[in-house]
């Protein structure tokens, strides 16, 4: 279940701990400086999710709260 700030906050986290600003983050990848303030708010636009969770390497889901499994399972095994 979606919970509005959750998902910004768990943005933040992911930066912290891959040693890079969310500012930073945002701006290598096209992004404004509002749309953190702005997933505060609204739902997040889902093509903005996917920018960040593959610049954070993370997933999605976890992004949005449905899994606490912060890293990405990439080498195509299950």
């Amino acid at each position: 279940m979606y919970i509005s700030g959750k998902v910004a906050d768990r943005i933040r986290l992911v930066a912290k701990m891959r040693n890079v600003t969310v500012k930073k983050m945002l701006k290598d990848i096209n992004l404004g400086l509002n749309t953190m303030s702005n997933m505060k708010n609204s739902m997040p636009k889902a093509n903005n999710l996917a920018k960040i969770a593959d610049y954070l390497n993370c997933s999605v889901d976890y992004l949005l709260g449905r899994t606490d499994v912060i890293e990405v399972n990439r080498d195509g095994n299950v």
